[in-house]
């Protein structure tokens, strides 16, 4: 039951990765299309991103929950509710910072509502939020209702959530953005003012009513983590893992025709397939890592450099890949061949290391991804001046973009890409030298 799963760590760390390649691209306007999310129903690898990390915060909270249960229940709900409260405010202060913003060349505080357009203001929910309000529902779950009564609540949430989306959503269509049932809810308890606005309406992807299934994520990560475990490292556990992996795949593909995988309302279908997935691949993992011992002790020996240039070399394929195959149905293909390289690379031990660093500071550098682009916009110079004699400004990482990644392709989604693995690379050497100094920031 204690013994160290490293696998577990590369799968977040990877997660982490992947999750700060499709935030971070030079430009939103060119993306190629594996790496934007689907515009409604379907399922692309960037929608695979938030799952796999609510899957893995259930793999984690499998670890910790033991002592948290031996602890007793008063320090377990201290434990459990103080960190949700923190990442939750930790999500609230990434949306509002870095607190002013430039307006007609004047810096400008960021109000709570904007007096000047009473529809926008600062959004209250967000990927962080929707993290400590499933890990909260979740260990309350586990921790009240055990393994049994925890499965038994998550199938019974999925069918709730489905049947309260067919019942209360537009008869006419009740999956669509327009029918969906759960933004009536989100406008009259978070109103217009604090809703993500990016579908051209108000309309919230991480709402108060698709949380529902989304805790179930973290509760599947619980329970793969918990027989993980439980059986060992050993290759009956790889198999029943892999089946049920399988299983999942198949009952979230046929649930697809009755309620469609759609990642913005987080259907429970979308739930069940991705859950399959993320256990595949966990599968894959400890297959390499834990089954033929390739443990961390070595992979220190490895040089810095190396990482980087196997790391960049796989990152190149996905480049490669991506590039010849462009439409969304071929992006199993993409993720075959670069799945393939990683494999490769991974049995001589070299991404294990590059993505184990990502996946030992996990919320840290996810929220420096977000907040460090929004402080530095602040410090922009004149770059040029457009044809009605107004200033365009840049700042450092849009400079960057703009002067050394667009230029090198004539088409402006190698150069967004390149962007993106830049920046891969750039927060990477910062969790590198974190690791190094021991230095781990947790909440």
């Amino acid at each position: 039951m204690h013994q160290r799963f490293y696998s577990l760590d590369i799968f977040r760390g990877a997660t982490v990765a992947l999750m700060i390649l499709v935030n971070n691209p030079g430009s939103w306007s060119h993306l190629y299309g594996p790496l934007a999310h689907a515009p409604w129903h379907g399922c692309t690898p960037t929608d695979l991103v938030f799952p796999f990390f609510l899957f893995a915060v259930g793999n984690a909270l499998s670890f910790v929950m033991p002592r948290l249960q031996a602890a007793g229940q008063a320090a377990f709900l201290k434990k459990v509710f103080t960190r949700s409260l923190l990442i939750f405010l930790i999500g609230l202060f990434l949306h509002w910072s870095p607190f002013v913003k430039w307006d007609d060349g004047e810096l400008v505080f960021k109000h709570w509502v904007d007096p000047e357009n009473p529809n926008s203001g600062i959004r209250i929910l967000g990927v962080l939020q929707r993290i400590a309000l499933c890990y909260l529902f979740a260990s309350l779950i586990i921790y009240y209702f055990k393994i049994n009564g925890a499965l038994f609540t998550s199938f019974l949430l999925l069918l709730v959530y489905w049947v309260l989306c067919a019942l209360l959503g537009n008869p006419n269509d009740p999956y669509s953005l327009a029918g969906y049932f759960g933004t009536d809810i989100d406008k009259a308890v978070l109103h217009v003012p604090h809703m993500y606005k990016g579908e051209g309406v108000p309309f919230d992807p991480e709402g108060i009513a698709s949380t529902l299934p989304a805790i179930v994520q973290v509760i599947f990560g619980y329970m793969a983590g918990y027989y993980i475990q439980k059986k060992g490292k050993n290759y009956e556990m790889l198999s029943h893992l892999f089946v049920a992996g399988c299983i999942l795949i198949v009952t979230g593909l046929a649930w697809d025709m009755a309620f469609p995988i759609n990642k913005k309302i987080w259907t429970s279908s979308y739930v069940v397939y991705t859950t399959g997935l993320a256990i595949m691949v966990i599968s894959v993992l400890i297959h390499l890592v834990e089954l033929k011992e390739h443990h961390q002790r070595r992979l220190k020996k490895l040089s810095p450099v190396v990482i980087a240039i196997a790391a960049i070399a796989g990152l190149a394929l996905i480049v490669t890949g991506v590039a010849v195959f462009d439409k969304p149905w071929q992006s199993v293909t993409v993720a075959v061949l670069a799945a393939a390289f990683f494999v490769t690379v991974l049995t001589r031990n070299a991404l294990y290391r590059f993505f184990d660093v990502f996946g030992k500071n996990a919320l840290f550098i996810f929220f420096l991804s977000g907040f460090l682009p929004r402080l530095l916009q602040l410090f922009r110079w004149v770059d040029t001046v457009d044809e009605n004699g107004r200033p365009r400004y840049v700042y450092a990482f849009s400079w960057f973009y703009q002067y050394v990644c667009k230029p090198l392709s004539d088409n402006p989604k190698n150069g967004s890409l390149l962007y993106a693995l830049c920046m891969i690379i750039f927060y990477w050497l910062i969790v590198y030298r974190m690791d190094r100094k021991k230095i781990y920031i947790k909440v």
